[in-house]
């Protein structure tokens, strides 16, 4: 399921969550499927996964969330979704705030406030 998540099979992983999947499992690091579609790119599968139920503010074993990982990749429409789902742009260790600072992403933070 997590591979599914990194490549962007939305279709299959959303039907195993339909089928009862956990839509937030967690891998060995805590990375939940939220995480690793925002990490790879997949605005379509973060989208259907946050449709879900999917929990925006869930943070890896590092502190990272799906935020983050959106800002750190500066993928500007999964920030917008994860925001709209209620994803806390304070949250985290590193914050997507503090991402956003850090890499001197100003488009990034622009969409934050």
């Amino acid at each position: 399921m997590f591979d599914l998540a990194r490549t962007g099979g939305t279709e299959e992983l959303i039907g195993n969550v339909i089928a009862g999947l956990p839509v937030n499992l967690t891998n060995d690091k805590g990375d939940t499927l939220l995480i690793l579609a925002a990490y790879h790119n997949h605005l379509d599968t973060v989208t259907a996964l946050l449709e879900q139920g999917a929990d925006p503010n869930r943070v890896n074993d590092r502190g990272q969330s799906a935020l983050s990982a959106a800002v750190f990749r500066q993928n500007a429409g999964e920030v917008r979704v994860l925001r709209e789902a209620g994803a806390d742009p304070d949250g985290g260790m590193p914050s997507a705030v503090a991402t956003a600072e850090f890499f001197k992403l100003p488009e990034m933070a622009a969409l934050l406030r």
